[in-house]
């Protein structure tokens, strides 16, 4: 079963910048996809990203649009999200995940906390 760590998280003015890790530990060239989600508190999980494995192509929430930019190294295994002008209606923890249509797979990480405050 691959394992997925996020890490890269933390406090961050406004307008600042973050990236974002996402490490698996076995091959992710079985999986169709990889996505970063994040969920605020009192709030539902919420797709910020995502990046197919193979092709590269990417789709974005609308509030990410034109400030985040995800990313992928298939040989190290790695998915990152660029976080620039951070806003602090961003503040939520982040979750990587990784898809596979067959045999299914639904794999999360255990989250990393994003907060943007002055």
């Amino acid at each position: 079963q691959v394992q997925l760590v996020e890490s890269g998280g933390g406090l961050v003015q406004p307008g600042g910048s973050l990236r974002l890790s996402c490490v698996a530990s076995g091959s992710i060239f079985t999986f169709q996809n990889m996505g970063w989600y994040r969920q605020a508190p009192g709030k539902q999980r919420e797709l910020v990203a995502s990046i197919a494995v193979t092709s590269g192509s990417t789709n974005y929430a609308d509030s990410a649009k034109d400030r985040f930019a995800i990313s992928r190294d298939n040989f190290k295994n790695t998915m990152y999200l660029q976080m620039n002008s951070l806003k602090p209606e961003d503040t939520a923890v982040y979750y990587c995940n990784l898809k596979r249509n067959w045999p299914r797979a639904d794999l999360w990480g255990q989250g990393t906390q994003v907060t943007v405050s002055s």
